[in-house]
């Protein structure tokens, strides 16, 4: 798998990780302070995914009439 395009089950292990690793305690103030940027970096990268995610969810709804149609999530969210 290319490290270019990371899923999002796989920047969530490593935020994971790195809260765990965190968490533990006994690292020294440089190693905390590195794993601490790259969790925000992963932390960001995982709102980025979740609303390009929320964006492509499409919704199935019924019109006044019955009839099935595709609304996109924001717009039934609106009303």
């Amino acid at each position: 798998m290319s490290k270019d395009k990371e899923t999002f089950e796989d920047v969530l292990k490593r935020l994971e990780e790195i809260v765990a690793k965190m968490e533990d305690g006994g690292l020294g103030l440089d190693d905390a302070m590195a794993l601490y940027e790259e969790g925000v970096k992963k932390s960001d990268a995982l709102t980025e995914m979740l609303g390009e995610a929320r964006d492509k969810v499409m919704k199935l709804v019924a019109d006044s009439e019955g009839n099935p149609s595709l609304e996109s999530f924001e717009e039934s969210e609106d009303q």
